[in-house]
């Protein structure tokens, strides 16, 4: 499961985590998901119960991922606000986040996603996927090169994590 996982944190993480916190993550989370108990033992800090919808090792691997990676809000334009920033100033984005105020979830989603598939094309853009059940806010998303978007969702599935291309999501949800 290891492996598994850091594959998985590598894609998602897309060059925003070296190495090194890749491997102490997937350790960790992978001894959550072999021994619950032991681990929360061991980590006495570890702020979890078992009224969590996820389990313990998948709780790990969210609450150890940085802002800069999941990326989770209650509007698109705060969502698209977080994204913005973690690439920071030197990356111009033709979309600003106040456009995405008054607009549909869809109409939003699908700007969003546009602006990100035109990012980084050598390596298919970028796709926004639903990561882990939402805890806390109405959107919890990572973004994947497009040439990943199929490993990720077999690492995801491997390890139990849901993950899934948010706008194919959210069209299916909405029947459109």
């Amino acid at each position: 499961m290891t492996a598994a996982l850091v594959e998985l944190i590598s894609k998602i993480s897309s060059g925003c985590m070296s190495a090194d916190e890749v491997q102490k993550v997937a350790d960790e989370a992978a001894q959550a998901y072999a021994d619950p108990a032991a681990f929360l033992t061991a980590n006495p800090d570890i702020n979890y119960d078992d009224s969590f919808p996820i389990p313990l090792g998948e709780w790990v691997v969210v609450g150890s991922l940085p802002d800069t990676v999941l990326f989770q809000a209650d509007s698109y334009a705060d969502l698209f606000a977080q994204i913005v920033a973690s690439f920071g100033p030197g990356v111009d984005f033709n979309l600003k986040p106040k456009q995405l105020n008054k607009t549909e979830a869809l109409t939003a989603l699908n700007r969003i996603q546009v602006q990100m598939s035109s990012l980084n094309k050598e390596n298919g853009g970028y796709t926004l996927m639903n990561f882990s059940q939402l805890l806390d806010d109405d959107l919890q998303m990572v973004l994947v090169y497009g040439n990943d978007v199929e490993r990720v969702q077999q690492l995801a599935a491997e390890v139990g994590i849901a993950a899934a291309p948010a706008l194919e999501a959210l069209k299916v949800a909405l029947h459109v």
